[in-house]
């Protein structure tokens, strides 16, 4: 699998008629392999019984089609949820967390194999970032689980390991990818990207105009107080995060989210309360309430559900959109802030 051999997995459909074009063979053998790896969702190029022999030949001899495997899974006693472990081709580790709300399932993929961004009450910082996840890997998730489980996706998160705008062309090429009518053919508006707020390219994303919901990690509405314990804003403020989020919505009509952890005693207020509304004065947004979970690295907790209610409530008496997002997965540590890499690592 060397540097110089094409992933074929993580090539847009235009990119992969270009290639057999090259090769002299015709445009709608390309799509066919396409479809075999995102319709079938086989990792196998001699799998692929639409294609010569001469042309599978051709095909191994220039590039691969990037495979993951499910390493563990663990179950949640307390709903449906599960978590995956995904093991790369370098044999490094992510987590895929599978969610199911009776009308609808939900996965929760990873972007990156750990994250540069340090936001002190999340798992996923703890360990050393290693590398982007290509787009295939990305996509080889929710495959993986859809086989695992014998069912459908039909919504996706970008919310697991990783800043997704800091691994961007490859989370381009992944929308691209699963919203292609050739492929898996998801709506762009099942899909939801979160970012701790990478400013520079929320406003390339916005000029993209792809329908997806954007959803931004705040979690505290004074600069001084986010910065403790989101390093990010050190590079980006409220104010140009903000901006930006305007851009977007005058860019693509779609309303903004923004994701708000709750720490008891450290954003909790009505002081806190009274800024949100006042930051976000104008802008279409909502605001998910995310009761925090915990890990050992961190030792703030949420506060009482009855004063989650009562902050939600606060909220919405100063006309801000919020809800509260049930938890999922919290007995296998696959709630959000908890997921991790590198388990094969830490036991080997």
């Amino acid at each position: 699998m060397g540097n110089k051999k094409i992933e074929f997995n993580s090539l847009k459909i235009e990119e992969l008629e270009d290639l057999f074009l090259s090769l002299g063979e015709k445009k709608f053998r390309a799509e066919q392999f396409f479809r075999f790896m995102h319709q079938k969702k086989n990792f196998e190029i001699e799998n692929c019984k639409q294609l010569p022999k001469v042309l599978i030949e051709k095909l191994k001899e220039i590039g691969y089609i990037n495979t993951s495997s499910i390493y563990t899974k663990y179950e949640s006693k307390l709903d449906n949820t599960k978590k995956y472990l995904i093991k790369l081709f370098d044999n490094r580790i992510i987590e895929t967390v599978f969610m199911d709300y009776g009308s609808y399932c939900t996965v929760c993929i990873s972007s990156q194999v750990g994250c540069r961004m340090g936001c002190t009450f999340c798992a996923s910082t703890k360990e050393n970032f290693k590398r982007n996840l290509t787009s295939g890997e990305m996509l080889n998730q929710i495959y993986l689980i859809e086989n695992d489980l014998n069912l459908t996706i039909n919504n996706v998160v970008i919310m697991g390991i990783g800043e997704p705008l800091d691994n961007y062309n490859n989370v381009i090429g992944f929308l691209k990818i699963i919203n292609s009518e050739k492929g898996k053919n998801l709506s762009l508006r099942n899909i939801t990207i979160s970012t701790c707020g990478l400013v520079h390219n929320i406003y390339k994303l916005a000029d993209e105009k792809l329908p997806i919901t954007l959803t931004i990690s705040l979690h505290n509405p004074f600069q001084k107080e986010r910065r403790e314990i989101m390093p990010i804003s050190d590079n980006f403020s409220i104010d140009e995060i903000l901006k930006a989020c305007k851009y977007y919505f005058d860019k693509t009509s779609r309303r903004v989210s923004f994701e708000y952890t709750i720490i008891k005693g450290q954003n909790d207020s009505r002081e806190h309360a009274l800024e949100l509304k006042n930051i976000l004065k104008g802008l279409n947004c909502h605001i998910n309430i995310i009761p925090l979970n915990s890990i050992k690295e961190f030792d703030g907790v949420a506060p009482s559900t009855k004063y989650i209610y009562s902050f939600k409530s606060m909220l919405e008496n100063y006309g801000i959109n919020a809800t509260i997002r049930k938890k999922q997965g919290d007995d296998i540590n696959g709630a959000c802030g908890q997921l991790r890499q590198g388990v094969l690592e830490e036991e080997n």
